[in-house]
């Protein structure tokens, strides 16, 4: 089965939530070198706004592969290009100043590959500053695949879903390519009550779940996302209100590639 595109709207309905480590990367960013900026994933360009304010003047192409998510960026008026790209194997035209992805490389394999790649793509003195949820292991996460395994077995395999390595792992990778700051926070986030499903399982549908749910037929998905609403009760209760406090982690690194 072909994956579906993104849905924008579904994504946007925790865009706070979702922007606030956004914000708190682009703070950790000093001065940079000459040349221009990349939002590599750049989604539907929650970050755009904020990278321009930042740093004005800045010429600012946004990468994405997805053409839903860039129409959305679009409408923003944040950059001054937009392409939709494998960003993978993506190489710019001169290199960068400040290459930032915000929650997008989690989603690409073989990262000992990949981001010393992105790291030769910056300017003498130039930043790679990447964040990425940690969450694989909590139960908000563990719950899909245990659940597909368990009703719906042999219709998804659980080594496509995004992965990142362990911290300690990163820093062995990164630290020899130039100046590193790595980090993680756990966001305490307060989801507010739904009509259509538990807050976890809305929350995490339009990202972590996309790859299970579109392994399976509507009404599969349909019984499996039943399912889930009802683990999800007795994990993170709801709130007197119908809200639940939902903690999550995040990885973040700052690299700063040599200066001449």
């Amino acid at each position: 089965m072909t994956a579906a595109d993104w849905n924008p709207d579904l994504y946007a309905r925790f865009r706070d939530l979702r922007l606030q480590p956004a914000f708190d990367l682009a703070n950790r960013i000093g001065a940079l070198p000459p040349g221009a900026l990349c939002d590599l994933g750049c989604g539907a360009g929650v970050a755009g706004a904020l990278l321009r304010e930042r740093f004005l003047g800045r010429p600012l192409l946004g990468l994405d592969s997805s053409a839903a998510m860039l129409a959305k960026a679009e409408t923003t008026g944040a950059y001054d290009r937009l392409e939709q790209v494998d960003i993978a194997t993506w190489a710019p035209e001169a290199p960068l100043a400040l290459i930032y992805s915000n929650a997008v490389l989690h989603w690409l394999p073989d990262h000992h590959r990949l981001l010393p790649h992105l790291a030769g793509l910056l300017a003498p003195g130039g930043l790679l500053a990447v964040q990425m949820p940690h969450q694989n292991p909590a139960p908000s996460h563990r719950l899909w695949h245990d659940l597909v395994e368990r009703h719906f077995p042999g219709h998804f395999d659980p080594s496509t879903s995004p992965g990142i390595l362990e911290p300690a792992d990163y820093f062995n990778l990164l630290a020899p390519l130039g100046e590193l700051s790595l980090w993680e926070t756990e966001y305490y986030q307060r989801l507010p009550a739904e009509t259509g499903g538990h807050p976890v399982r809305l929350f995490t549908s339009s990202t972590f779940a996309r790859p299970v749910l579109d392994a399976l037929r509507p009404e599969a998905a349909t019984e499996l996302c039943r399912l889930y609403d009802d683990a999800a009760g007795h994990i993170y209760p709801l709130r007197a209100d119908g809200s639940v406090l939902f903690p999550f982690r995040r990885l973040f690194f700052v690299l700063q590639a040599p200066a001449m």
